[in-house]
């Protein structure tokens, strides 16, 4: 976990690409896409059906490794809107065990637009949360401090001939205060090229844009955009 200075506020950055907002307790996961195995497997495409249970996992111990009394989810929590009544048993179980534990929110993405909280929490589409937007995907224009998901960045380097992929936040600084699109925190989450112009645009208007990750216990920073005027 490294700390992470945005808006005028402290976070830190799991390794696991959660977010902790220590003012609110809050943890913030994105594009979990719980359930996606067995959605594939009712198209005829057979993966391990264990996704759910790695991924619940992972957010478990990021709420202890935090300590986070909140976690809110950015939307696409599960691959489909019915993604939840395909839970089996044990994760099932775990994830109520999570949203009894911790105040627990879901903002709903593109993949799950009408998803029923079953397990537990409340639903929304967005939030505005001390002064901070939060939902699924990036709102070109947006003119206040936001996170979001959807496109699952990740960082891709061509290190000693070697090509490197990771996920990654991507977040801009200017007038607004900053946003932050943050990485898919799924078990089986592909991912999106940070610097794609897709992921640029969508946090205009910007200053600058760069790619954050932990790397060695501290926060790396790999600049993406910077405005003509900065260069």
């Amino acid at each position: 976990m490294v700390p992470l200075s945005f808006a005028n506020q402290e976070f830190a950055l799991t390794t696991s690409g959660a977010l902790f907002w220590r003012a609110e307790s809050a943890l913030l996961v994105a594009d979990l896409h719980l359930e996606k195995a067995s959605f594939y497997a009712k198209h005829g495409q057979m993966l391990p059906p264990y996704d759910s249970r790695e991924t619940l996992a992972r957010i478990a111990e990021a709420i202890r490794e935090t300590g986070a009394q909140r976690v809110f989810t950015l939307g696409d929590n599960f691959h489909d809107s019915e993604g939840s009544s395909r839970l089996e048993p044990h994760a099932a179980g775990m994830l109520s065990a999570l949203t009894r534990a911790v105040d627990w929110v879901w903002i709903t993405g593109n993949h799950d637009p009408h998803m029923e909280a079953q397990a537990g929490g409340a639903i929304a589409e967005e939030l505005e949360v001390a002064g901070m937007i939060l939902r699924h995907q990036a709102k070109a224009g947006e003119m206040r401090p936001e996170f979001s998901g959807h496109y699952h960045p990740r960082l891709q380097l061509h290190v000693r001939k070697r090509f490197i992929r990771r996920p990654c936040a991507v977040v801009s600084r200017g007038e607004n205060g900053g946003r932050m699109i943050l990485p898919a925190f799924g078990a089986l989450t592909g991912g999106m090229d940070a610097k794609d112009p897709v992921i640029l645009d969508a946090m205009q208007p910007a200053d600058r844009i760069d790619a954050v990750l932990p790397a060695g216990g501290k926060l790396a920073r790999f600049p993406l955009w910077r405005a003509e005027s900065l260069v």
